[in-house]
């Protein structure tokens, strides 16, 4: 288990159990004594206010007051909250979308400038809208399971993606590409890449994607994606 997320089970625990041990802890992360030790000084650091009685089977204690102050979400994690609330309300129909965006709002308030930059740069590559009523979703397939940390990895990492790739027609082709963007068309979504191969955009539907695989070790910079008039990327911050 990487180390942030030994640390936010850490806080998970205390909260849920108001107070617990640290052989509580080696037992419900799974870490030995040592690293829980390195955790519970590095969520000190973050600024949690933790409570520790000495002596034998003494116990942990989260002061409450210091989670809502420290508390803070990465840039992919308000991203990846951007993204489900833009297809909410793109689609259209679905409850408590207003109140998702209201939510939303005041998080990305809270974010400071450095992450706020950082945040613009990742919607740049986000566009989300209705699907015409003109598109046939009929044939709409199964998503191949491993596409989605495939694809989350190589697009937040800048590294290119290989694929096989089934067209409308059926033809199927090995891709290697830059993703770029996300084209979010609920219930649709597209890979907007750019394919060294052919020295264009081309947009790859998710469920026509199969086998695929983050290339290591292949970096790329970004590209200015263009869409048509009608597409805008998405503006919150």
């Amino acid at each position: 288990m990487k180390s942030r997320n030994r640390q936010d089970a850490i806080v998970r625990t205390l909260r849920r159990t108001g107070t617990t041990t640290i052989d509580a802890l080696v037992r419900e992360v799974g870490a030995s004594r040592s690293t829980i030790l390195r955790d519970l000084s590095a969520l000190r650091d973050e600024g949690y206010v933790i409570h520790a009685e000495q002596g034998r089977g003494g116990g942990l204690y989260l002061d409450p007051g210091s989670v809502q102050a420290t508390a803070r979400l990465t840039v992919a994690e308000v991203f990846a909250l951007i993204i489900g609330v833009s297809s909410m309300r793109a689609a259209g129909t679905l409850p408590f979308s207003s109140l998702a965006d209201a939510g939303l709002a005041k998080i990305e308030k809270a974010l400071p400038p450095d992450k706020l930059r950082d945040l613009r740069r990742l919607l740049d590559c986000l566009y989300v809208g209705p699907l015409a009523p003109q598109v046939d979703t009929s044939t709409l397939g199964e998503m191949d399971p491993a596409l989605l940390p495939a694809f989350e990895t190589s697009f937040l990492e800048r590294l290119f993606l290989g694929f096989r790739y089934r067209d409308a027609k059926g033809a199927e082709t090995e891709r290697q590409v830059e993703p770029q963007a996300m084209l979010i068309l609920p219930p649709l979504w597209y890979l907007v890449a750019w394919d060294p191969a052919r020295e264009d955009f081309r947009h790859f539907r998710m469920d026509r994607i199969s086998r695929p695989e983050v290339v290591e070790g292949t970096a790329f910079r970004s590209r200015h994606v263009r869409f048509e008039d009608g597409v805008q990327p998405v503006r919150y911050a």
